[in-house]
């Protein structure tokens, strides 16, 4: 969950984790460690269609969910970290 100064969203001052609550480091409103965002809008043929979601993750709660899946996430490497 992300917590912002104005409701122009131009400066964030807190980042929760949606999942264990952890409030993750933020220093001069950039975030200083790991977080899996989530923004996601269902379609069509979904019990869903029309609702947007929109959570953060820590890395630790990340992981978690990683490790519960029966078929692993593909993972590649970064050529170039902007």
């Amino acid at each position: 969950m992300r917590v912002y100064l104005d409701n122009n969203n131009t400066e964030l001052i807190s980042v929760i984790c949606n999942r264990c609550g952890k409030e993750m480091k933020l220093e001069n409103g950039i975030l200083k460690e790991g977080c899996f965002e989530v923004k996601h809008a269902f379609g069509y043929f979904s019990s869903k269609d029309g609702q947007v979601y929109h959570f953060d993750l820590c890395e630790q709660c990340f992981d978690k969910m990683l490790a519960e899946f029966r078929v692993p996430a593909e993972v590649k490497e970064a050529r170039e970290l902007l």
